[in-house]
């Protein structure tokens, strides 16, 4: 029929969702998780760098992580990296191990990572209308080209507009899902 690409945008899309479960799964929920520091970028050879490539991120004990830094120059950066990435830990130095200890979360931090997860799923679902904004005026230019009929246009609009609504309800049931696990006490 025509060149349009309804995976591609399903593709895109997908990319949105899987932006927004890295950014979710980085908001603190009162227990301790290795994607926790996922966020968190250290200053080390020069450049800003992602915490997992300078160090190993384990999981301990339920309250608690522990970060192994790889090169015992860059402890000191991988520490101020954690202690400044406004997550609210407080990593405690042993040689080349960061332990840090996952404090319980108060009622107002736990209403700003809501929030915040509100915020992150707006972005997500922001990102989701523009791939859907691209296909239909894509679908338009084919339509004025002649490359479809207007009941082509139509029904791949329908698709379209398809794809985005079970994409917008996906990211609505990973918030609803955050939010009660960040809420619960």
């Amino acid at each position: 029929m025509s060149e349009f690409d309804v995976q591609d945008l399903k593709r895109r899309m997908d990319g949105a969702i899987e932006v927004l479960q890295t950014e979710l799964a980085g908001l603190r929920t009162g227990r301790a998780s290795a994607g926790l520091l996922e966020p968190v970028t250290v200053e080390a050879y020069g450049s800003h760098m992602p915490l997992n490539q300078v160090a190993t991120v384990s999981v301990p004990e339920p309250r608690m992580l522990s970060v192994q830094v790889w090169d015992k120059g860059l402890t000191k950066a991988v520490e101020k990296a954690i202690r400044n990435s406004g997550l609210g830990l407080n990593p405690l130095a042993e040689g080349q191990t960061l332990r840090i200890p996952v404090p319980e979360l108060t009622e107002d931090r736990r209403r700003d990572l809501a929030k915040m997860a509100g915020k992150y799923g707006e972005q997500a679902k922001v990102s989701i209308r523009n791939v859907r904004r691209d296909g239909m005026e894509a679908l338009k230019r084919m339509e004025k080209d002649g490359t479809i009929s207007q009941d082509e246009h139509r029904n791949m609009g329908d698709k379209v507009q398809s794809i985005t609504d079970d994409h917008v309800s996906v990211i609505d049931e990973m918030l609803a899902s955050k939010e009660k696990e960040i809420m619960q006490v």
